[in-house]
């Protein structure tokens, strides 16, 4: 069996990333598996333009995963469409100034940052109890939102760039009920990229994490595996432990046996567990049992769909009260006879 495409995740600091890439240790590992890198543009900092030259001249194929202030909720969601716009206008012009090579720009659509926090920590409150109210009800916020991200992924392409975006697994039921409930409600936006990648973190989702990949990685063009450590800071959810070396393992083997590419999530978090070494003379063909909780993952998965298609369609609830209603009425009615 062939050998995956390997491409890691890496969400640093400044000061983080040039330590991590201090020396030629990571360097070298990546060119070793002829892996590609995905970095997190969180700043357009001089010190970051150095660490992506390095990966140029070594050869490293480098993606410019965009992401915004955190203030600005971080990753791209269905209100921040002028700063996303705006932070690759920038993100343009700093490549220029310092020549930088880019093999594609990666999206990354996901839940306003803040809003995510506030979930996490449990405080919503009433304010934001009675926004999500309006959103259910918003059905032209999705358009406008899909327009300009739909332009915003032409001009990327008119630039010569490929697009990757990094999707939450559920915008495949959202397709399936052929709606827009969870965009409205969480922020997600369903586009048209050249490459989608499905976040299928299995540590997340413990212990039905390995079920969830193989249940949706038909669905990804490539699938994001993780999480080995590191990422943004939010209560609850860092303190989930990293994949361990067995997990990871079973991961990567249920990707090659689901013939995917696989998006790893992430470069430091595999560094800080002397995981890329051990990747260098990994066995790839050693057969891995598929999951038995899969039956169960699809079982949900169906009924997510099946919620979100009626959600969509309000009056089938009420043609179905209204029968049920009239059929009441039918059966009194025969009885009194």
């Amino acid at each position: 069996m062939p050998k995956p495409k390997l491409t890691f995740f890496c969400e640093l600091p400044t000061q983080e990333l040039n330590k991590l890439f201090d020396g030629r240790f990571v360097i070298d590992d990546l060119k070793d598996l002829n892996a590609s890198l995905s970095l997190g543009i969180i700043d357009l900092s001089d010190d970051r333009a150095v660490v992506v030259k390095r990966l140029n001249e070594a050869g490293v194929p480098v993606i410019a995963w965009l992401l915004l202030p955190e203030e600005e909720g971080y990753w791209f969601n269905i209100d921040n469409f002028k700063e996303a716009t705006a932070r690759y206008v920038a993100f343009k012009a700093w490549s220029s100034k310092h020549n930088l090579q880019w093999d594609a720009i990666g999206l990354d659509i996901e839940i306003n940052l803040n809003e995510l926090r506030l979930i996490m920590e449990d405080k919503p409150d009433q304010d934001f109890i009675k926004t999500l109210f309006k959103r259910f009800f918003d059905k032209q916020r999705v358009l406008r939102s899909q327009r300009t991200y739909q332009a915003l992924v032409d001009l990327i392409r008119a630039d010569g760039y490929r697009v990757e975006s990094y999707h939450l697994p559920v915008i495949i039921e959202e397709r399936r009920a052929k709606g827009t409930i969870l965009q409205r409600l969480t922020g997600l936006v369903d586009l048209e990229t050249d490459l989608e990648v499905l976040m299928l973190y299995s540590s997340f989702l413990r212990p039905d994490g390995a079920a969830v990949l193989w249940s949706y990685a038909p669905d990804a063009d490539s699938v994001g595996v993780g999480s080995t450590g590191g990422g943004v800071e939010v209560e609850g959810v860092n303190d989930i432990e990293p994949l361990t070396w067995e997990e990871f393992s079973r991961d990567l083997r249920l990707c090659v046996m689901r013939e995917k590419p696989i998006h790893v999530f992430s470069l430091e978090g595999c560094a800080r567990q002397g995981f890329l070494s051990k990747l260098s003379s990994f066995n790839w063909d050693q057969p891995v049992t598929v999951p038995a909780e899969v039956a169960r993952v699809n079982l949900f998965r169906t009924l997510l769909a099946t919620l979100l298609w009626i959600l969509e369609r309000p009056w089938v609830i009420l043609v179905g009260l209204a029968t049920l209603i009239g059929l009441g009425f039918l059966i009194k009615h025969k009885q009194k006879k």
